[in-house]
């Protein structure tokens, strides 16, 4: 295997349970960005911990690990009564003149109990994101780069990457949620509907369309907005959104060979499996059938859904599928209907474990010491492609044996 592993994957309880889907299909898959067990909140508990996100960059003691602050760290920006108002009142009182970070609760980690906060049944510790860019009023902007500059001055690091994928699976799942909940709320500071700005509420994760402004009022004007149909109707513009993307390992008719395409960003001989965004009325099947066919001009036949990965870049469910040709004569590749791709190939099963045990890594990153030059490199561990090639290749979707329940 390679010599650097990297982070180990999930392996949350229910994985290793024994039931009769277990033994017919074998252990779920849980996959990297997964798995958030937070529950409820608190802001000044001692016990809270925040992570921080400089233009959705996170803070980090290294790579692999994530910086975690107290709220005496963050005081002067996040104010202490920031949570003192309800939703109705917040949304009574809206005044657009006033701006406060975003803050993004994620819940109670119920597993670590030690020192930690008490909440009616619950017992745990609280997490919080807080996006430190420099946003909203010169004081806001002020307190932030004061933040940001007493993280750097400890020799903290805000990690600048495409993705990560180096952080433990628990520390990567927090940053997941709340990189993807900062980047929602930034993304929608404006109504879709009437385009008037919004207000963040419940904690981060609603953004409401407020009826009056008290800036109007100060203007002398009228305190009330346009009439909006998502304040009278429960609205898909209030609450974050996941955009279904399927990505797919395509077994030959023969079962020998895998289906791996590359695209121009891609380091050299790094391949990995195809992918792409469902569109509107279409199954999942269907869209990996559409893609696959736009991608490499390869007919499917069976498709079988494998495992989900949340995928926070920004707000995407990466579901991942393993298909199969039926007939050799539709293994024929074209690049001809889409040119998203720069090339794209039928690798025989010998090369591509090869590849998995010594050419496995993330797009910048090196492969592993063992690995020779101008050989097959793949995505690593952390990424749902990695899995689904591991489970196509173990050949349990293409075997004649079935087994009993």
């Amino acid at each position: 295997m390679s010599a650097h592993p990297g982070p180990q994957l999930p392996s949350p309880a229910h994985i290793q349970a024994d039931s009769m889907l277990a033994r017919r299909f074998g252990r779920e898959t849980v996959n990297y960005f997964s798995k958030h067990p937070f529950l409820a909140a608190a802001l000044k508990h001692p016990s809270t911990r925040f992570i921080l996100l400089k233009d959705l960059a996170p803070l980090t003691q290294s790579p692999a690990e994530l910086y975690y602050a107290q709220y005496e760290d963050v005081q002067k920006l996040v104010p202490a009564d920031i949570y003192d108002k309800s939703e109705e009142e917040m949304i009574r009182d809206y005044d657009s003149r006033r701006t406060v970070p975003q803050l993004v609760f994620l819940g109670l980690d119920e597993s670590d109990k030690d020192g930690t906060m008490e909440w009616k049944i619950y017992k745990g510790r609280p997490y919080f994101a807080l996006d430190v860019s420099q946003r909203g009023n010169e004081e806001q902007q002020a307190h932030a780069k004061e933040l940001v500059e007493a993280m750097e001055a400890k020799g903290l690091t805000f990690l600048k990457a495409r993705i990560h994928n180096t952080l433990p699976a628990d520390q990567a799942a927090i940053y997941a949620q709340g990189r993807a909940l900062i980047d929602w709320n930034t993304r929608n500071t404006f109504c879709g509907t009437c385009g008037h700005t919004t207000l963040s509420v419940n904690a981060g994760t609603k953004r409401a369309c407020p009826p009056t402004d008290a800036a109007l009022a100060a203007q002398g004007k009228s305190p009330e907005r346009p009439p909006c149909s998502t304040r009278t109707t429960l609205s898909n513009l209030s609450f974050p959104r996941t955009d279904p993307t399927i990505i797919v390992a395509v077994l030959s008719a023969d079962g020998q060979r895998i289906l791996l395409g590359r695209s121009k960003r891609f380091p050299p001989n790094w391949y990995s499996t195809l992918a792409g965004f469902v569109e509107p009325a279409e199954s999942v099947e269907d869209a990996v059938r559409r893609e696959v066919w736009e991608e490499a001009g390869v007919t499917l036949s069976r498709v079988v859904i494998h495992s989900s990965q949340p995928w926070p870049y920004p707000a995407n469910l990466m579901i991942g599928a393993i298909a199969q040709v039926s007939d050799p004569a539709h293994e024929k590749i074209s690049l001809a209907h889409d040119p998203e791709l720069e090339d794209a190939k039928w690798f025989p099963i010998a090369e591509v474990e090869e590849a998995l045990k010594n050419g496995t890594s993330g797009i910048g990153e090196p492969p592993g010491p063992y690995y020779k030059e101008g050989n097959l490199r793949l995505p690593p561990p952390t990424a749902i492609a990695n899995q689904l090639i591991q489970s196509a290749i173990n050949q349990d979707y293409i075997s004649d044996k079935t087994s009993k329940m």
